[in-house]
């Protein structure tokens, strides 16, 4: 991977880099503010306002403040680079580049005057059905909370402030307002804590978001020993502490709990119930003066009440940005399977098939972490901009939505275009309100779709008949928000029929010339937006199947996308439904299958990871990602990515398989009791699981190959006198091509009074390498790389002894060992 040009880095970093460290004369000027602002100010101060400001006071010189969702790029009402995205950064394994990432978001802010950016999430990935894992970096501690590290200073140099969420123990999305995440103290402060610790006391990040989930059934604004005793008292924290959006619970438990700033409004710390709470004692107007300090005493370090946000020397478009989201993507783009030297292809190569769900798109995941970006450049872009040798052709036709004018729907009288009829209440009942012929179904409502219903509430079923005029296979595609279901012949063939936002489904049928199929699609609204559509897609089958049989190599672009894989929803561990059943049809056909995996975590490769010769996961690439996957596929880009993540063979083989979704007995209480999920492995998720029970996964935790060949040699571990460790070691390029290899070390306690993983992530370099070149690598483990968490001092303890270290290409693959005492 080539490193980016100087002059680049030069764009929009001129200025003099705002504070992180908030000094004694931000707190007293901060003091100062808060002393000359009226009780009805503070009050309002401390709620947000129009869904994404801190509220301006002009009186006294404090500027309205922007903030913008953003783990991987600016949103909210404008265009940005679209990054790939956290786990993706997480698996370049390489902390200047992921700090270059920072940097490149922070210019994308200033260029459009946002102070805060809303990133970056360093939730632990537990599970890979988590809706929001592609936004995180992965399942170990350590991993995470460099690759944090790395983003916060590069954001924050560019004078952005970056917010570390969630905080704590939000990792899943099912029901993620209500279930408690029951964590023992041990495993929270081990696994679930330190990215949010490295993010405070190394990065010095200038605010931290709260978790929706209560914690040990404590909702973490208002979990006042963990907000207050730790955060600020343990860590020393002196930001802002902010709400998630709607994750306040209650006025007076999130006043007393150390909670600054509510967002995106006041919905309960609010002057109507904070004054009686003041009033009676429950609150004290001290504790709304501190809220305000801190929020005050941040935006004072940052320099946001001295100058201009908006740096107009930042192009909106910038160079340095769309550089970096390509760095990004070719870094973290990993090859979990090369059989037979399949990749890069060889000059044999001439004639490639790309197709899949995502070869003309780039997708990526749902909600927070949703970018509308300039340009993309999908992998069938890619194939095709990558030189004359290769003839590309993308299996991509477009659904169709205009069903009268292609001759194949019908109206239950013979009319072109389905009947619709329109209901009042949402269970399809009675008679309909309204009639109608529909030419297309492509709906988005903002309010009543007809007169006499209502624009919350309603539902809808358009019914007819497909015929078409050709044997082949048809794809309905439906889209919706909320509930819908499709049915052909009377077989459901697709639903996702609960109150959601928009959501799509596919179903492929195999269909016969002339014979008439009876379709009813089936709809409803419950409340807000309301939208629905029906689209297909006819294929002719054996002229597909002839294109993929004469193809040199074919290209399956498999995997999920912003409706199946999103915020506020868990995904499936297998791939969406009709994927793997296509891959092994393309298989049968054509043995040379790449197949290119878009996902924030595993996926069920059991389904289909034989019938490929190659497999490249690619994460949510970002709007370069079909440039960089073209790259690696032709040899123009050697792969470098690892892991950050152990990938199960089976689903049932992850640590937390029986303890993800709700597995506390409630049966006993009264009243509407809390779900709560125990995390029954304890500190033992992810690799450290697998150590244990000597599970094997299909693909490790660190894995991932290259197009080269790399030996590690010359282990030297020395003892400093400070109590640290120093490794060395070389690791040669001993192959053809150039290439980066990430060299991995990791830390064994050889006779500990508690359980300890078998080993653990304590080090790791990112090395480029020229072919036949050798460096000699250093990694320094400070004393408590060796520390456990002692639940009876609560905190941090090295116990004397002997410490195992070992370094290799991946937590399965270690190639040197030696040991070292430790006092």
């Amino acid at each position: 991977m080539k490193r980016l040009l100087t002059w680049l880095l030069a764009v929009g970093t001129l200025l003099p880099a705002a504070a992180q460290q908030i000094t004694e004369q931000d707190k007293e000027r901060a003091a100062a503010l808060v002393e000359r602002m009226t009780l009805d100010e503070k009050l309002d101060y401390i709620g947000g306002f129009n869904s994404f400001y801190i509220r301006a006071i002009p009186r006294l010189g404090i500027p309205q403040i922007r903030m913008a969702d953003g783990p991987q790029g600016v949103r909210n009402d404008t265009r940005s680079t679209m990054f790939p995205c956290g786990i993706a950064a997480a698996a370049a394994w390489d902390r200047a580049l992921v700090r270059d990432y920072g940097r490149a978001l922070g210019q994308d802010c200033r260029a459009r005057g946002v102070h805060i950016l809303l990133g970056p999430g360093v939730n632990i990935y537990r599970s890979p059905l988590c809706g929001r894992n592609f936004e995180y970096y992965g399942e170990d501690p350590y991993l995470a909370a460099e690759t944090a590290a790395a983003y916060i200073e590069g954001m924050q140099a560019e004078g952005v402030m970056a917010c570390v969420k969630h905080f704590v123990g939000n990792n899943q999305e099912w029901n993620r307002h209500h279930v408690s995440s029951d964590i023992d103290e041990r495993t929270l402060h081990e696994i679930y804590l330190p990215a949010f610790r490295k993010a405070v006391t190394g990065a010095k990040v200038g605010a931290v978001m709260s978790s929706y989930n209560p914690l040990n059934c404590v909702h973490m604004t208002e979990n006042r020993p963990l907000t207050v005793g730790l955060l600020r008292e343990k860590w020393g924290f002196d930001g802002i502490f902010m709400s998630d959006w709607n994750a306040t619970y209650s006025a007076v438990g999130a006043a007393n709990g150390g909670l600054d700033l509510e967002m995106p409004r006041a919905r309960f710390m609010n002057a109507e119930n904070l004054r009686p709470a003041l009033k009676n004692g429950l609150v004290t107007e001290a504790t709304v003066d501190e809220k305000c300090r801190h929020i005050l005493q941040t935006l004072i370090a940052f320099g946001f009440l001295d100058r201009e946000q908006t740096d107009a020397k930042i192009k909106e478009r910038n160079p340095f940005s769309d550089q970096v989201a390509l760095e990004v993507a070719r870094g973290g783009i990993v090859l979990l399977k090369n059989e037979g030297g399949m990749l890069p292809f060889s000059s044999k190569v001439r004639d490639v098939v790309v197709m899949g769900p995502n070869a003309g798109r780039v997708p990526t995941g749902g909600g927070a972490g949703f970018v509308h970006p300039f340009s993309t450049v999908s992998v069938g872009e890619g194939m095709r901009a990558v030189g004359k040798r290769l003839r590309t052709t993308v299996l991509d036709p477009a659904p169709v939505g205009d069903l009268a004018a292609s001759g194949l729907f019908f109206t239950p009288d013979g009319r072109p275009g389905l009947r619709g009829e329109f209901f009042a209440g949402k269970e399809l009942a009675g008679m309909p309100v309204t009639t109608q012929v529909d030419a297309a179904i492509d709906f988005d409502w903002e309010g009543s779709p007809a007169d006499g219903v209502p624009a919350d509430g309603f539902s809808a079923r358009w019914s007819g008949s497909f015929k078409p005029a050709a044997t082949g296979r048809v794809t309905f595609v439906v889209r919706g928000d909320d509930g819908y279901r499709l049915y052909v012949d009377g077989r459901e063939v697709l639903a996702d029929w609960r109150d959601h936002a928009a959501t799509t489904r596919s179903a492929t049928l195999d269909v016969v010339a002339g014979k008439s199929y009876a379709v009813r699609l089936e709809y409803y609204d419950n409340a807000s937006t309301a939208s629905v559509s029906l689209r297909y897609l006819f294929e002719n089958v054996t002229d597909l199947e002839r294109r993929i049989a004469a193809a040199d190599a074919v290209i399956y672009c498999a995997g999920f996308d912003s409706d199946t894989e999103r915020e506020n929803h868990d995904r499936t561990f297998a791939l969406p439904e009709g994927q793997a059943a296509e891959i092994a049809a393309v298989a049968k056909l054509n043995a040379n299958l790449v197949v290119v995996v878009n996902s924030g975590g595993g996926v069920d490769f059991a389904q289909f990871a034989d019938r490929a010769r190659a497999i490249l996961m690619a994460w949510y690439p970002g709007q370069e990602g079909g440039r960089a996957v073209a790259e690696i596929l032709t040899g123009a880009v050697s792969p470098s990515g690892k892991l950050p993540i152990s990938i199960e063979r089976r689903a049932e083989d992850n640590p937390c398989y029986g303890s993800y979704y709700e597995n506390v007995d409630r049966s006993h209480r009264k009243g509407a009791p809390q779900p709560r999920v125990n995390y029954d492995e304890g500190i033992f998720v992810g690799y450290r699981g697998y150590d244990r029970t000597a599970t094997e996964p299909l693909y490790a935790f660190g894995y991932g190959l290259s197009y080269t060949t790399f030996a590690y040699s010359g282990l030297k571990v020395v003892r400093q006198d400070d109590g640290s460790c120093r490794v060395s070691f070389d690791v040669r390029n001993t192959g053809r091509r150039d290439g980066a290899e990430v060299a991995q070390l990791y830390v064994s306690d050889l006779a500990a009074s508690v359980p300890r993983p078998v080993k653990e992530l304590k080090g790791y370099e990112k090395v480029f390498l020229k072919r036949g070149e050798t460096k000699r690598v250093e990694i320094l483990l400070p004393h408590d790389a060796f520390a456990f968490y002692d639940t009876v001092r609560h905190d941090f303890v090295v116990e004397p002894g002997d410490f195992l270290i070992q370094v290799g290409a991946s937590s399965r693959d270690l190639r040197l060992k030696g040991t070292i005492r430790v006092d």
